[in-house]
């Protein structure tokens, strides 16, 4: 096992790691909004997503593994009415990294960390 952390994403606020890869593969924590030079979290749900994924990208770059190497995301989100949003900002995420959709699940939850409006988790393909 080997502990994947950067500091271009989030520290943990908890007892957990940001990633770990397990014989080739990388499980993330659920990443929030939260901008790891700033601590600030957007206001709206968009933004919100960007930054996820953003931080996303920074555990997977500091673990050498592509966006298109992700095979399974779970997005936690805290109202079912910004599916569509949220499925703007990801959909454009993955275009904009020429890489595949992964599998999914997206489910509404009751709350999140720091109150944000959500949180994802991927499970990726190490190179």
């Amino acid at each position: 096992m080997k502990i994947i952390n950067t500091e271009n994403a989030p520290a943990a606020i908890g007892p957990y790691v940001q990633a770990i890869n397990v014989n080739g593969m990388l499980f993330t924590s659920g990443q929030i909004p939260v901008n790891p030079k700033t601590g600030e979290i957007p206001n709206n749900v968009e933004a919100q997503t960007q930054q996820v994924l953003d931080n996303l990208k920074a555990i997977l770059d500091e673990a050498s593994v592509s966006v298109n190497n992700i095979i399974k995301m779970t997005v936690f989100i805290k109202n079912m009415n910004d599916f569509t949003l949220i499925n703007g900002v990801y959909e454009k995420f993955f275009l904009d990294n020429n890489a595949k959709f992964p599998a999914r699940s997206c489910v509404e939850v009751a709350r999140l960390p720091k109150d944000v409006l959500i949180e994802i988790e991927a499970i990726a393909v190490a190179e």
